[in-house]
């Protein structure tokens, strides 16, 4: 599938791969990929970043992103379900740093001892990647770029995708901001 990449998606697969190494994580994740789109400049992404005024905002979607790895990688819907049976996930996520550390619940935390240095992509990611080649058959492109990449990121559960949409990035969004019209004339690959 590589192969049908464009030199800006090649470009996300390789800075997520660099975004994962300087954050000493063990795999690379979705968000490893949305901090290497957002890195990606002069493509149709960085144009729908700040059409939608994401790079201004950059500071707080990261944070959001922090805040969620700080809670083991939980989505709101996560929370809320867990509170519905009386369980406080901020309470825990107190106790648990009060007595182990800062992040410690951390979804990606390295086992120095055993790591290879190779990073593999965790199962979200390549269904993001697997995702993003069908949105670009969806729309009849004959290569996938990194546009098809965030279209990918931005649907579907998960905490990226929560945090883009609360960021007021979502799918129809992007779609106008980087094509001009919803949907593109296809449906959304969900």
């Amino acid at each position: 599938m590589f192969e049908r990449f464009t030199k800006d998606a090649r470009a996300v697969v390789i800075g997520a791969t660099a975004c994962s190494e300087r954050a000493e994580a063990s795999t690379v994740t979705q968000e490893h990929l949305l901090l290497a789109l957002l890195d990606l400049e002069g493509a149709r992404t960085s144009f729908a970043f700040r059409a939608l005024g994401v790079m201004d905002r950059r500071d707080s979607l990261e944070a959001s992103l922090a805040d969620a790895r700080r809670r083991g990688g939980m989505t709101r819907a996560d929370e809320e379900a867990l509170a519905g049976l009386g369980i406080d996930v901020g309470e825990i996520v107190a106790r648990v740093e009060e007595t182990h550390g800062a992040g410690a619940l951390t979804a990606d935390r390295r086992d120095r001892r055993r790591w290879s240095g190779h990073r593999a992509f965790t199962r979200e990611a390549k269904q993001t990647l697997e995702k993003s080649l069908r949105i670009a058959l969806g729309r009849r492109d004959k290569v996938i770029g990194a546009e098809h990449i965030l279209l990918a990121l931005a649907t579907g559960p998960g905490v990226v995708p929560e945090v883009l949409a609360d960021h007021g990035v979502t799918y129809a969004a992007l779609e106008r901001a980087m094509f001009g019209e919803p949907n593109g004339g296809a449906a959304q690959v969900g």
